[in-house]
């Protein structure tokens, strides 16, 4: 088992920055590749950005390319998520997720509780 803890999420105004971090504890960190998710009022959950176990690839959608970075550091169990130049539509309870390269991107193995970011315009 993994348990996820997302912090970091906040009020910013648009064109602004926040840092996502998502502590893990359980089994060792690096077996997992990790991934952030979103989902925004009304809408289905969607991948956001993913790393894979030793921080080598990133995997990112097309709406947050070039503002976002995913990071990891194993030696902390943790993963991050810096978002820059934010928009409205990035509103949205943000969740990190555990699992493979292959399949984090869709079904993750493990979810935190999600962190709450809201971008006023």
């Amino acid at each position: 088992q993994v348990q996820l803890a997302e912090s970091g999420g906040g009020l910013v105004q648009a064109g602004g920055s926040l840092r996502l971090s998502c502590a893990a504890s359980g089994r060792p960190f690096s077996l997992y590749s990790m991934g952030w998710f979103r989902q925004a009022p009304g809408k289905e959950r969607e991948f956001v950005a993913a790393i894979n176990r030793y921080g080598g690839s990133t995997y990112y959608i097309d709406s947050v390319k070039g503002r976002f970075i995913i990071s990891r550091d194993n030696a902390k169990n943790t993963v991050n998520l810096q978002m820059n130049s934010l928009k409205p539509e990035d509103t949205a309870v943000y969740y990190c997720a555990a699992g493979d390269w292959g399949t984090v991107v869709k079904t993750p193995d493990y979810w935190g509780q999600g962190t709450q970011v809201t971008v006023s315009s």
